[in-house]
C-alpha cells in the first residue's frame, strides 16, 4: 500500500481539526491551550511537507523549517510567561488571569 497525497492531507486535517476542538472546549488551562496551538502549527507543517514532496519543490520543506524555529520560539516564551504567572498567581486558570485586560 502506498500513501497519496490524500492520506497525508487527511492526516493534517484531522489533526487541525482536533487543536481546533481542543482551544474550544478547554478555555481554562493555560497549557492545553498552548499545545492545541501547537498541534495546529504541526498539522499544516504536515500539508507543507506532503505538498513539497509529491509536487518535487523543497521550498515547502525550508518553509516548514523556520515554522518549526518560530514555534519552539513561541514554546519558549510561552512556557515562560506561564512559569512567571504560576509563581504570581498560583493557578493556571485563564478565567482567573485577568491582569492583563486594557
Amino acid at each position: 500500500m502506498t500513501l497519496s497525497l490524500g492520506h497525508f492531507l487527511s492526516l493534517g486535517a484531522i489533526l487541525f481539526a482536533l487543536s481546533v476542538i481542543g482551544i474550544f472546549l478547554n478555555r481554562k488551562n493555560l497549557i492545553i491551550l498552548l499545545m492545541a496551538i501547537e498541534l495546529m502549527l504541526l498539522a499544516v507543517n504536515i500539508n507543507f511537507v506532503a505538498f513539497s514532496y509529491y509536487l518535487g519543490d523543497m521550498h515547502g520543506q525550508v518553509f516548514v523549517f523556520f515554522i518549526l524555529t518560530v514555534a519552539a520560539a513561541e514554546s519558549a516564551i510561552g512556557l515562560a510567561l506561564l512559569v512567571l504567572l504560576f509563581r504570581n498567581k498560583s493557578t493556571i486558570n485563564v478565567d482567573e488571569l485577568n491582569e492583563l485586560k486594557g
